[in-house]
């Protein structure tokens, strides 16, 4: 629950305005509905009463009338303006937060964005964020609103009724319902957290399927992730049927203890009328309340029902959006320089446990140094924590004299570029693609570019500058892929660049021409290599072994 008021308050603090006035608007649509009903109760009553004691003809019909008319056209107004201004705001509260969700989703720790799946970052953005629109719409303004006509009914009842009658339509509807939400939120916030926790399942195999259809074809296994996409969805159909049916047994609760209050309201009032303890029309009157009271519990029903899924998009999206401090906080400016290491200790992920301890190393302008060890021993979390994207546990890294922990994000990404083992490549062009990292290149400084990862000839043969690189890069093969990446990487012309598997894909004499090509691109810029092959090795003017 602490989740879901995260969410309200981040709601209501981007629509404090309209969500205010939408719930008084709410409490109103309750409040006419109780007063016409009971108006009209008494009105019946009460001038059927006339009418047997032969004073119908001195009755006044026509203030009770226009009352009700008021009410009634007042009613309908207001329910109007309150749906417009609670679906206003939350729509408008939602888009606000689907920003923040992207803003948190973009500047959480590189270690967390590289174990996200773009399926799962697409239903946060999606599925979550529509779930929450109930936390306000269907759950904390409509229980707020009940709850308070629940309270001024009970105060007016008493003032008009008395205390017996009063205190039951109270007691009952609030003990009830409450009873009633607690039992079927028990059954259906597990039901909902499952299918909601099925349908993301269908979603990621789903996407997995249309992506990689064509190796799941070449290697047989097609059927299989169709037979695994169709197990979630069937599983999903399930528990949504299961729960469909929780809710419609709460329905039918809270429909019964509607029915079970209105009777005991019927039958005190017409034992107090007996008794000559209240008139005949003030108990139609408390009685017809009673009837329009059990729309104030209605809501209860489907806030029950969507309880658990709401819980669960609130606690993902409220961690999302908590948006971590950037690792980069400092001001420093830079200029470039010698990559210095001083002494530097490196954990293994987020935990204590030290990967690298006390390495110390330099890299000048124009040097070429490689990191050789066997996989696993920190090479690529090296190269991260120099970009300034995995943090150091003791000693510093400098570029020039600036410790890149001081030095502001966006100058460090113009001194520091880093090339991973996995690029993405967005669907356009082979221009567009390096565009990317420079808008402002010329044709000649692309081709030239091409020319050094051993590209430009093969480009020349498809489309040029046009060629089309498909969804994902798919359109070109993973050496292609691999060798625009690095391209693209060297047009930033960093100080330092990092490289991390920049030949795979490539046979040993392409990968030498490409090597060749980045020194001769770049032949001023210290180059430190994550190197897991020997023509990095030997490329390399120096080694550097990590154990």
């Amino acid at each position: 629950m602490k989740a879901l008021w995260q969410i309200f308050r981040r709601i209501l603090r981007e629509q404090r305005v309209s969500l205010i006035r939408g719930a008084f608007l709410g409490f109103v649509v309750l409040a006419m509905g109780a007063a016409l009903l009971g108006l009209s109760g008494w009105f019946i009553t009460a001038a059927a009463a006339a009418g047997l004691a032969g004073t119908g003809a001195i009755f006044d019909v026509f203030r009770p009338s226009a009352m009700v008319r008021f009410l009634a056209l007042g009613r309908a107004a207001a329910r109007y303006g309150e749906r417009v201004l609670t679906h206003d705001a939350t729509l408008r509260a939602l888009q606000s937060l689907r920003l923040q969700l992207m803003e948190g989703l973009m500047a959480a720790p590189y270690h967390r964005i590289t174990r996200l799946r773009g399926a799962q970052a697409l239903n946060r953005l999606t599925a979550d964020v529509d779930a929450l629109d109930g936390v306000s719409l269907r759950l904390v303004l409509p229980v707020l609103a009940g709850v308070s006509g629940q309270v001024v009914a009970f105060f007016v009842l008493w003032w008009l009724v008395g205390l017996p009658m009063a205190a039951w339509i109270f007691i009952g509807f609030v003990a009830g319902s409450g009873v009633t939400f607690w039992r079927t939120a028990r059954k259906t916030v597990p039901l909902s957290r499952r299918a909601e926790a099925a349908g993301q399942a269908l979603r990621a195999r789903l996407i997995d399927l249309i992506r990689a259809r064509r190796d799941l074809a070449v290697y047989g296994r097609l059927q299989d992730q169709v037979e695994t996409t169709l197990e979630a969805e069937n599983r999903r159909l399930a528990l949504r049927r299961q729960q469909d049916r929780a809710e419609r047994r709460a329905g039918g609760a809270l429909q019964m203890l509607g029915v079970l209050v209105s009777a005991g309201a019927l039958g005190l009032g017409l034992s107090m009328a007996q008794s000559g303890t209240l008139a005949p029309s003030f108990a139609a009157l408390a009685f017809f309340t009673t009837l329009s009271l059990a729309e104030t519990i209605a809501p209860l029903r489907r806030a029950a029902s969507d309880l658990g899924r709401m819980t669960e998009a609130a606690r993902r999206v409220a961690r999302d959006v908590a948006v971590p401090p950037p690792m980069l906080q400092g001001t420093a400016m830079m200029h470039g320089g010698p990559l210095r290491i001083q002494s530097v200790t490196l954990n293994r992920g987020v935990s204590a446990v030290p990967m690298i301890e006390h390495l110390s190393l330099a890299v000048m302008p124009g040097e070429t140094v490689a990191l050789t060890g066997p996989s696993g021993v920190g090479k690529s979390t090296l190269l991260l924590a120099v970009a300034g994207l995995h943090p150091v546990a003791k000693g510093r890294i400098m570029i020039g004299d600036t410790p890149v922990l001081d030095c502001e994000e966006a100058v460090l990404r113009k001194v520091v570029t880093l090339l991973p083992q996995r690029s993405a490549l967005m669907t356009g062009s082979v221009a567009d693609a390096l565009r990317l990292a420079a808008p402002d290149s010329d044709d000649e400084t692309l081709w030239q570019v091409l020319e050094a990862v051993q590209l430009a000839s093969v480009m020349r043969a498809r489309q040029g500058l046009e060629t089309p690189i498909g969804v994902r890069g798919d359109a070109l093969s993973g050496g292609e892929s691999r060798r625009l990446a690095l391209a693209r990487a060297m047009l930033r012309r960093p100080a330092v660049l990092l490289l991390d598997e920049p030949t795979e894909g490539l046979d040993d004499t392409t990968a030498m021409r490409v090597l060749d090509g980045v020194r001769g691109f770049l032949p001023h810029t210290a180059i430190l290599i994550a190197a897991h092959r020997e023509a990095e090795v030997e490329f390399s003017e120096r080694i550097v072994p990590l154990m």
